[in-house]
This record gives C-alpha cells, sequence and structure tokens, in this order.
C-alpha cells in the first residue's frame, strides 16, 4: 500500500469516527473508502466491520460522562446485542451479498423519521415503579440491529439510536453514547468472527482503524458543543440521505 492510499484511509477513518460516534453514520465515510482502494464488496464489509471496533473504542472512552449510571441498561441488553452481532457475522459468511439490499432503505428511512420526530415519543413506564418497561417490541428491535450491524450495518448506529430515544428516558447524548456501547459489542463479536474466517484485508484495516480511534475519540466531545435540536435533526435528514443513497443502490 503506497503513502497516499494510507493517507487516504486514516482520513476516511476521522471522517467515519467522528461521524459514528455523533451519528450512527461511519459506514457513509468507511465503507466507500474501502471500495475506492480497491476491495471487493464483501472484503471491504468485513475488513469495514473490524476497523470499526476501534471507533467503538474511541467513542466509549470519550463518552464516559454521558455513561454514568448507564451500567443496568448496558447489562439488559449486553448479551442481546452480543448474540445478535455474532448471528449478523454468520450471515455475512453463509448467504449471498446483498441478502438485506431492498429492506435496509426502508429500515434506515424509517428510524431516521423516528429520530427526527423523538420529542413527540414518550417511553412508557412500569405501573408504580417509573422504569420504561422493556417490551417485546423493544427486545426484537434491539436484537434486529444488532445482527444487522453485525451483518454490514451502514446507519446501524441511526436504527439503534432512533430505538433507544423512544424507549428509555435518556437524554440524545446519553442515548448515543448507550448507542456506542451496544452496537461496539455486537461489532466486536462479529469482527472477531471476520478475523478468523472472514478474509480480513488487514493491510486496508489499519490505516483506516487508526483514524477512527482518533476521530471516535473526540466526537463525543463535539457533540456536547452542539445544541441537541440541531445535532437531532441533522443526524435524522442525514440518515434519511443515507435511505435515498441506499435505495438507489439497491434498486
Amino acid at each position: 500500500m503506497d503513502v497516499g492510499l494510507f493517507l487516504l484511509l486514516v482520513l476516511a477513518g476521522v471522517g467515519a469516527g467522528l461521524s459514528g460516534s455523533i451519528a450512527g453514520l461511519a459506514s457513509l465515510f468507511s465503507y466507500p473508502a474501502l471500495l475506492a482502494a480497491g476491495l471487493p464488496p464483501v472484503t471491504a464489509n468485513v475488513t469495514n466491520t473490524v476497523a470499526l471496533t476501534f471507533s467503538s473504542l474511541g467513542s466509549v472512552v470519550g463518552s464516559r460522562p454521558e455513561l454514568t449510571g448507564q451500567g443496568a441498561t448496558v447489562k439488559r441488553f449486553a448479551l442481546l446485542t452480543a448474540t445478535g452481532g455474532a448471528l449478523g457475522a454468520t450471515l455475512v459468511l453463509l448467504t449471498p451479498p446483498g441478502a438485506f439490499e431492498r429492506i435496509v432503505p426502508f429500515l434506515v428511512g424509517g428510524a431516521s423519521t423516528a429520530l427526527l420526530f423523538q420529542p413527540w415519543f414518550r417511553p412508557v413506564p412500569e405501573p408504580g415503579t417509573g422504569v420504561p418497561r422493556t417490551s417485546a417490541a423493544v427486545v426484537a428491535g434491539v436484537f434486529a440491529v444488532a445482527v444487522y450491524g453485525g451483518y454490514f450495518g451502514a446507519a446501524a448506529g441511526v436504527l439503534m439510536l432512533a430505538l433507544i430515544l423512544v424507549s428509555l428516558p435518556v437524554s440524545l447524548l446519553q442515548g448515543n453514547a448507550l448507542k456506542n456501547v451496544l452496537l461496539g459489542l455486537a461489532n466486536g463479536i462479529s469482527a472477531i468472527g471476520f478475523a478468523f474466517f472472514g478474509g480480513v484485508d488487514w493491510l486496508a484495516a489499519l490505516p483506516l482503524a487508526i483514524g477512527l480511534l482518533a476521530g471516535a475519540r473526540v466526537g463525543p466531545a463535539v457533540s456536547r458543543r452542539i445544541p441537541t435540536t440541531i445535532l437531532r435533526v441533522g443526524i435524522a435528514l442525514a440518515g434519511l440521505g443515507l435511505a435515498v443513497t441506499l435505495a438507489v443502490g439497491a434498486y
């Protein structure tokens, strides 16, 4: 790999780390960069997933203030998301590429719309406790997003963030931090499988991971300086734009 391509992947990683930790749209930068580097789609997908584990590490470290007091929520969903990530990785290895291609734009578009109108939704508490109930629909949704995150993951962060914000009594920044942890678990488990069985291009993964770690580390600090409404609407509109882009590619 020449120096120019190495630097291109580092810069793409920085952009992906920032957008991923703030908006859940890391693959909007990282996956096309790997394709531009000459990797075939499946190789780019598994390489991207492995590199994204460094984005999760950086964003979790940078989000420590927002994660304070969220340990119970993380424990509630940790096994679920790890299992979903493992299943998603298995699907990549066993099913034809693009199996989710036609439905993904609708998932991303729906999640982005939910995020856009999130202030009109409120979590429903358990009677007499004030603690939001974890309904079967929420559990199924978290698991499905984790599977998708392990399988491909473009805008999985938007899906997870929208789900968290409409089902849990957390702020946007807290929800974003929880999203980074939960998807980090799904990505981490799938990355382990890809590292052994997925044909990762390690020469491309290295510079991308360096950039992802740096970008994700500062992303939470950047998000704290952006007004919440602007951040939420910006994420939602970016997600809708990605949904249209994915739909054009799929159809």
